[in-house]
C-alpha cells in the first residue's frame, strides 16, 4: 500500500541523466531553489547564490554525471557522480539534493538507486559520501545503501562498497515498473471518469474534449 501511494505520488515525475549542456542551467536553478536549511545541508554550510553558481558551472566541466528528478518538467532532486580525480583519495564522490516540495515520496532513494548503477557501469567499486552532521535524512539513507559513516571535522563521511549491491538494477527496475504501472492507472481512471462526466455534461471546462 505504501509503495501504492508513492507511486502515484510520482505520477508525473521522471528521472534521467542530464546532458552536458543542460546541467549547467538546470542543476544550478535546481540548487539555487534550495531553502536554507536545504543548502546548509547540502553544502555543510550556508552558501551563497554567486557560490552555488559557480559549482553549478564546474560541475558542467569536470565530467560530472547529474541524474535528475523531475516534476512537471521541473528538476527537483539530484544526485551527482563526482569523477574519482577530483579527490585526493581516488574515490569518486556523490552528493544528493531534494526540494522540500517533493520530499518524503522516496525520492532519494530513486535517486540513489539510478546513481549505483551509473557508478557500477562506469566500473567504480567504492564511492565516497559527505553529508552534514545535521543531515538525518541523508544519513539515513546513505545508511540503507551500506555506507559506513563517521563524523568528524563537523561532517559526516564514508564509503559504499558497490560490490555488495548486486540486486540494485532489479531493484530499480521494479521501481521504475511500479511508477509506470500507476501511471498507466492512473492514466485510466482519468480518461474513465471523463467520459462519464462527458455523458452526464458534468465535466470541468478545462477539461475540453480530452
Amino acid at each position: 500500500m505504501y509503495l501504492t501511494l508513492i507511486a502515484a505520488a510520482l505520477a508525473n515525475s521522471s528521472v534521467r541523466t542530464l546532458s552536458q549542456q543542460e546541467e549547467l542551467p538546470l542543476l544550478r536553478d535546481h540548487l539555487l531553489r534550495l531553502d536554507r536549511t536545504s543548502r546548509h545541508d547540502r553544502f555543510h554550510g550556508f552558501m551563497d547564490d554567486s557560490f552555488i553558481e559557480r559549482y553549478a558551472e564546474k560541475c558542467a566541466n569536470d565530467g560530472t554525471v547529474v541524474i535528475a528528478f523531475f516534476e512537471d518538467g521541473v528538476v527537483r532532486g539530484a544526485a551527482e557522480l563526482h569523477p574519482s580525480d577530483q579527490s585526493p583519495d581516488s574515490l569518486p564522490e556523490i552528493a544528493f539534493s531534494v526540494e522540500a516540495s517533493v520530499r518524503r515520496r522516496g525520492v532519494g532513494s530513486i535517486l540513489f538507486r539510478k546513481l549505483i548503477t551509473e557508478a557500477r557501469a562506469k566500473g567504480y567499486k567504492n564511492l565516497r559520501i559527505t553529508t552534514g552532521a545535521q543531515n538525518d535524512a541523508m544519513r539515513a539513507l546513505a545508511a540503507k545503501f551500506g555506507a559506513k559513516l563517521v563524523f568528524r571535522h563537523g561532517e559526516s563521511t564514508g564509503t559504499i562498497d558497490l560490490t555488495k549491491h548486486d540486486q540494485t538494477q532489479l531493484a530499480t527496475t521494479w521501481v521504475d515498473s511500479a511508477v509506470n504501472a500507476t501511471r498507466a492507472v492512473v492514466g485510466f481512471n482519468r480518461a474513465y471518469w471523463r467520459m462519464l462526466l462527458r455523458i452526464s455534461g458534468g465535466a470541468p471546462r478545462e477539461w475540453g474534449a480530452q
